[in-house]
């Protein structure tokens, strides 16, 4: 019996998060979500691909900046409501250029910046 994207928990949407990771340094690049078509596009291609809940449309990571996400490893969490993905992340993750979406750190009650956009 082989991986069935329907044997995961969706949420009410149909969708479930996805955690990136970057495969090599164990950096978190960013959170999106997916549903089971995304998923199935996914694994078919070795190309990431989300579900855009703005657009309602699927996005294939990097197709209009080139900052691709390749998949390298997918993992479900135990309770099969989560996805990692370990990718190889061409550029920048984080559509403000930065290299993760997790570029603000809380430090003594106060929102620091600790990523710069990757041109500067």
């Amino acid at each position: 019996m082989g991986f069935e994207v329907s044997r995961l928990k969706y949420d009410a949407n149909g969708l479930i998060p996805a955690i990136a990771q970057d495969h090599a340094t164990g950096e978190v690049l960013m959170m999106a979500w997916m549903n089971a078509e995304s998923l199935a596009r996914t694994l078919e291609s070795g190309q990431v691909t989300y579900w855009s809940r703005s657009r309602q449309s699927f996005w294939a990571k990097g197709e209009s900046s080139g900052h691709v996400q390749k998949l390298v490893e997918l993992r479900v969490d135990c309770d099969r409501d989560c996805l990692l993905m370990l990718v190889d992340q061409t550029g920048p993750a984080c559509h403000t250029n930065r290299r993760s979406c997790f570029y603000t750190a809380v430090r003594e009650g106060e929102e620091v910046e600790i990523l710069t956009p990757m041109d500067l």
